[in-house]
């Protein structure tokens, strides 16, 4: 059969019928997770240890519609049936064939802003509905025949939710929508929320819709009302029109157990909370959910009333987890302040022991910092949550000198600092810790794969004329050429064994060229974009500074191949396999908070093919 571009469509529309599916051995990457617990594991060998090295491009796929700087990409493709679906610099949805990188068909939203991918849904027929499902920053939700692109008419309007309908009060000139893919269980699409950080803003509430007709199946009140479980947690009125407290980074879901999982973000506002007094659920929360209803099971607050923007960056993984001899079904939650907190994903019971540290006070007028703040014994913090002097950059004399000079002038030296008019020290900075990337995990070992950042900032606050005070804005404590004020490294990559609660390996991750050419070690750099693990002992990573695409053993962390992307792969890898050969691909989109130039790339990697037409046999 010939596939042919289809006529008298709107010009929104650029379609080839995307092909059927492929023969086995197929395996797919269907959720941006890859299975819906997100653990980024892929049994696939075929690309290993012994063979890494020989990795080259097998193709590339320009988006055309990035600028030289400012722009990025953060989207995990997925992979279904030999079809791979993305969202490119300006949120048009791409389907591609998987194997030779052709585009297939194409829709533009007319959107605008971050986007981390789709999710997928089928009726589970052959031949069957198969649905992309796309929400958007400016608050629409999506449904788009996964053949050819076209919108499911019976899908809310033509195709189209609007997420603020059903929203309390006036949101029409509110931020609201989404920059992550929807989490698909069953018959629902459950959704991400991005919202304003200070107030006003709208609310954060976990909404599903139902993925065949767009109507709202549930939802969840991140901060609940009056005569709800938590609503105690906030004095007075501040609960009101609160916004913030949302999952802004995506979902994970228990299949099994019908349980979807959360990590929340912080109260609006996001460094002063006068107007908020009290812990604030369940804000800066891992919440467990009734997949099917949205009811409550569990939730666990990871910082009360949070002053720090220390939001969760990202939803737990689900993950085993083996202790005393004894097999758990469990949660990991990976956190902005540099902590791994583990729980038992069907009580909410932390598996290593939380204790409550001493905090420190505000010295704001208003301002009630919670005295204590939770830790767990294990794993280990990933990052340093204190600057004391000792701490200051190495990197040169000079540095030091100029650290020593600068950091004068702030406060510092205590854990869990808030925010002052003089300027706090804060560590880990307002990126980490973890990011949004979170984490991969291999159920064969126990082990845990994930890339922080050590880059304190500064958080100055600015006396109101209403008698509070107004964030100074993103400040680095940086050096006076640029890099953290602290000693390297400024990035890690770290494997932590969740049935010991010890690092198994760390590693800095990535290098600056300029501290390398005068004889410095790898110092790590910022890093967004995550890990994916993979049987062939292998961990992808990209994220780095240095923009290069990194393959580590993962037994070790040695560093076995990597390759100089054309801009900074800030987003995590996906691997598949289409017709026997596997491959591993990234967007090469740079730009975004790292600032390096910016691309529109997205590059598959595979190994080269044999005379004859293939690949080394495939493991089964």
């Amino acid at each position: 059969m010939v596939w042919t571009l289809l006529s008298l469509l709107p010009n929104h529309f650029k379609i080839e019928l995307a092909r059927p599916p492929q023969p086995s051995p197929n395996r797919n990457w269907e959720n941006v997770g890859n299975d819906k617990g997100g653990t980024r594991y892929a049994s696939l060998p075929q690309i290993n240890r012994d063979n890494v090295k020989q990795l080259q491009v097998a193709w590339t796929y320009h988006t055309g519609d990035a600028a030289a700087f400012g722009t990025t990409i953060e989207c995990t493709p997925i992979v279904v049936d030999g079809v791979m679906y993305l969202t490119t610099v300006k949120i048009k949805v791409v389907a591609l064939d998987a194997a030779t990188g052709k585009e297939l068909w194409t829709y533009d939203p007319g959107a605008r802003g971050v986007n981390r991918g789709v999710g997928y849904w089928s009726d589970g027929k052959r031949g069957g509905a198969r649905r992309i499902i796309l929400a958007t920053g400016d608050g629409r939700l999506i449904s788009l025949d996964a053949q050819d692109g076209k919108p499911d008419v019976t899908f809310g309007e033509q195709g189209v939710v609007n997420l603020r309908a059903g929203l309390e009060g006036d949101v029409s000139k509110l931020q609201y929508g989404s920059t992550s893919a929807p989490a698909i269980f069953e018959d629902l699409a459950i959704i991400p929320i991005i919202n304003a950080e200070a107030q006003p803003g709208a609310p954060g509430d976990i909404r599903a819709f139902n993925v065949r007709t767009g109507k709202e199946a549930w939802r969840f009140h991140t901060v609940p009302r009056p005569g709800e479980a938590g609503h105690e947690t906030w004095d007075g009125d501040g609960w009101k029109a609160r916004s913030g407290v949302n999952a802004w980074s995506g979902y994970t879901v228990d299949t099994k157990n019908g349980i979807v999982f959360a990590g929340l973000g912080s109260a609006a506002s996001d460094f002063y909370g006068a107007d908020r007094t009290g812990s604030n659920l369940y804000a800066n929360s891992t919440v467990a959910l009734d997949a099917r209803t949205g009811k409550l099971k569990w939730h666990f607050q990871t910082v009360h009333h949070d002053v720090w923007d220390h939001d969760l960056p990202c939803p737990p993984v689900v993950c085993t987890v083996r202790r005393n001899g004894k097999t758990i079904e469990a949660v990991a939650q990976p956190t902005k302040t540099g902590f791994i907190f583990v729980f038992d994903r069907h009580t909410g019971k932390p598996i290593y022991d939380v204790v409550e540290v001493p905090a420190q006070p505000s010295t704001l007028t208003g301002e009630k910092a919670w005295p204590t703040q939770p830790e767990p014994v294990k794993p280990p913090a990933l990052e340093p949550r204190v600057v004391a002097l000792n701490d200051l950059t190495n990197i040169s004399p000079e540095a030091r000198a100029y650290m020593l000079e600068e950091i004068k002038k702030y406060r510092f030296g205590k854990p869990y600092l808030p925010p002052s008019v003089e300027g706090s020290v804060i560590a880990p900075g307002f990126h980490g810790g973890a990011t949004w990337s979170g984490a991969s995990f291999d159920p064969t070992t126990g082990l845990l794969y994930i890339n922080t950042n050590n880059a304190p900032f500064l958080c100055k606050m600015i006396p109101n004329s209403s008698g509070g005070f107004d964030f100074g804005g993103y400040t680095y404590f940086n050096d006076k050429d640029g890099y953290p004020g602290v000693k390297p490294p400024w990035g890690n990559l770290t494997a932590v064994n969740l049935n010991t609660g010890e690092f198994a390996w760390r590693i800095p991750l990535g290098e600056h060229p300029a501290l390398k050419a005068k004889g410095l070690p790898p110092t790590g750099t910022q890093n967004f974009g995550g890990t994916i693990v993979t049987s062939g002992q292998l961990v992808f990573i990209g994220a780095t500074m240095d923009e290069k695409f990194h393959a580590f053993d993962k037994t070790n962390g040695k560093l076995l191949w990597e390759y100089q992307l054309p801009a900074g792969g800030y987003a995590t890898p996906s691997t598949y396999m289409v017709n026997g050969r596997q491959f591993v691909v990234i967007a090469a989109g740079g730009g975004g908070k790292l600032g390096t130039k910016s691309g529109d790339t997205f590059i598959a990697f595979a190994l080269p093919v044999k005379a004859g037409g293939t690949v080394q046999p495939y493991a089964r």
